[in-house]
């Protein structure tokens, strides 16, 4: 491929470079005299110095020249690094191809039995047939590595280019840096009351003024991902990584609900050793590493407020496997968190501490696991506890605990089976309780003698996977969240956040998530859900979702 010629900058550098050489000339070509005069010395400073100034501009120019030379011999060279690829490439594949028709034909013309076909056996053959089949069936053999080495090299060379022609996102470090996201549409129907309209988690009583069902769609559950590779430290890799979505709120204007506000979900950053790591950041809560697979709900995870303990908290955190075989392994984790009290702030730009932060102290939680592979797939059991102490003035505490147990069994070779149950007081944090943190009363709040205390709760969630195919899957899956009626009772005129203290919520759904391609997504669910008062009335809702979704 010919070199392509300099571009008109050079040309125009190289020029004024030329003129400027001229002009100086004459200032440098004065014959020799007698000596000057003082004053004839001091009226030609001006000009030596005028000389010297175009003679380091041309020299500065004489360097620029060279650089650009050498730029445009790099760009010649990658230009042709490029065009010698695509046309390794393009032989690749003709010989690819060449070998197919000659494998077609010694197929069609082989005088042998092909063990696959299970004939049924006859007489023997010649000797030299015998000798031809056995001849064609090494043939056959030789054709087929060779094929098969030629499409290895086809797909590396073709790798290769895609990784010249991939922009890469730039950052201000040297480290690589990596852009990821999901762009999730969803359209859903709506039957009964809900709190949530796009993703919902409990049913309300119906409105009377209001209408019994709602149609509409969101792209508010989209999500953009960043995540950076550093340098290794103490031995330790280092990575960091921020995600965000868009369910953060709606703008105060018209149609302001089609404009979600982007939120902060989870940003960590990580050193990882080969059997020890230790997170830093805002991060999920590590004591309850499942959560059911749903796309109609991942603003906020599916079965929320049925069983399926989640937040996301400040924390820094300690992990250590240990590795007992190639298909046995331990893992011990530890850390403190942000002590959260399911509070809602209450001013939109003032930081006030919740009642777990008011403790002077932050939570702390543990978990240990043991993973089992059974034919490559891994089977989990793990337990964790945690402590979170709240602080509500006037000398009174409230312990908030909980103690949880996941689970994750391989069943042959298409099902899996997941879940995660918990029992434990004080986790609206940790949204369980149905968010109800503590009971009150009797009595004004602000009484030394107005007792508080945690809610006690149980409840946990489960989940069956259908694999048929690598891109489809079908799951059902059913939680429960359960706080004990019989403690509620006891402060019934003292309801919580929500207008009547809740007993009971109960969420089930269905799904088909099929991928196409890695980067598109199409799926369908329906939920149904049922929330029961203190009183024991209960209400339903029901929802169809539909959710097209496009990674990157």
């Amino acid at each position: 491929m010919p070199i392509p010629p300099a571009p008109s900058f050079r040309a125009a550098v190289c020029a004024a470079g030329a003129a400027l050489l001229l002009a100086a000339a004459p200032l440098g070509a004065q014959q020799p005299g007698p000596p000057a005069p003082a004053s004839a010395i001091t009226a030609a400073s001006p000009a030596r110095s005028t000389a010297a100034q175009l003679r380091h501009v041309a020299d500065a120019l004489a360097a620029l020249q060279s650089r650009i030379e050498d730029l445009t011999t790099q760009v010649a060279d990658m230009r042709a690094e490029q065009q010698r690829s695509s046309l390794e490439s393009a032989e690749l594949r003709r010989q690819v191809e060449l070998l197919r028709s000659q494998l077609g034909a010694q197929l069609r013309n082989a005088n042998f039995v092909v063990p696959s076909q299970q004939q049924a056996p006859g007489p023997p053959l010649p000797g030299n047939q015998q000798s031809s089949a056995a001849a064609g069936a090494e043939s056959m053999q030789d054709l087929s590595q060779r094929v098969s080495q030629l499409e290895e090299d086809q797909q590396l060379t073709d790798a290769k280019l895609d990784d010249q022609y991939q922009s890469k996102v730039e950052s201000s470090s040297k480290y690589r840096l990596r852009l990821s996201g999901l762009v999730l549409l969803n359209l859903f129907d709506n039957r009964g009351n809900v709190d949530i309209l796009d993703f919902p988690q409990m049913a309300e009583e119906p409105d009377p003024v209001e209408s019994r069902g709602a149609f509409a769609g969101t792209l508010r559950q989209s999500q953009i991902g960043l995540e950076a590779f550093g340098p290794d430290i103490f031995g330790a890799h280092t990575s960091a990584d921020v995600q965000f979505d868009f369910a953060g709120g709606f703008l105060d204007a018209p149609n302001g609900a089609e404009f979600g506000i982007m939120r902060l979900r989870t940003g960590t950053i990580r050193f990882d050793w080969a059997n020890t790591s230790i997170v830093a950041g805002q991060d999920s809560l590590f004591i309850a590493p499942l959560t059911p697979t749903s796309m109609a709900s991942i603003a906020i995870p599916a079965l929320s407020q049925s069983g399926n303990l989640w937040t996301w908290t400040p924390q820094v955190r300690v992990e250590h496997r240990i590795v007992i075989s190639d298909n046995t392994s331990f893992q011990i984790q530890g850390g403190i968190l942000d002590s959260w009290s399911g509070d809602i702030p209450p001013d939109f730009y003032e930081r006030y501490p919740t009642w777990g932060e008011e403790s002077g102290q932050p939570a702390y939680a543990s978990r240990v696991s043991w993973t089992q592979k059974i034919s490559g797939r891994p089977l989990t059991l793990g337990f964790g506890g945690y402590y979170g102490r709240q602080y509500w003035g006037v000398g009174r505490h409230v312990d908030g605990w909980a103690g949880t147990t996941d689970l994750t069994v391989p069943l042959g070779q298409f099902f899996t089976f997941t879940g995660e149950f918990f029992r434990g007081s004080a986790l609206a944090g940790l949204n369980g309780g149905i968010g109800q943190d503590t009971l009150i009363g009797p009595g004004p709040f602000t009484a030394s003698t107005t007792t508080v205390t945690g809610l006690h709760a149980l409840g946990g969630w489960s989940q069956l996977k259908f694999k048929p195919r690598p891109k489809l899957e079908f799951n059902g899956a059913f939680g429960q969240d359960n706080p004990i009626a019989g403690q509620e009772r006891l402060y019934e005129s003292n309801p919580s956040f929500y207008d009547e203290l809740l007993s009971r919520n109960r969420s089930a759904f269905v799904n088909c998530i099929y991928q196409p391609r890695s980067d598109m997504l199409l799926s369908i669910e329906y939920r149904r859900i049922r929330t029961f008062e203190i009183t024991n009335d209960s209400y339903i809702a029901n929802q169809v979702n539909l959710s097209v979704g496009y990674i990157f």
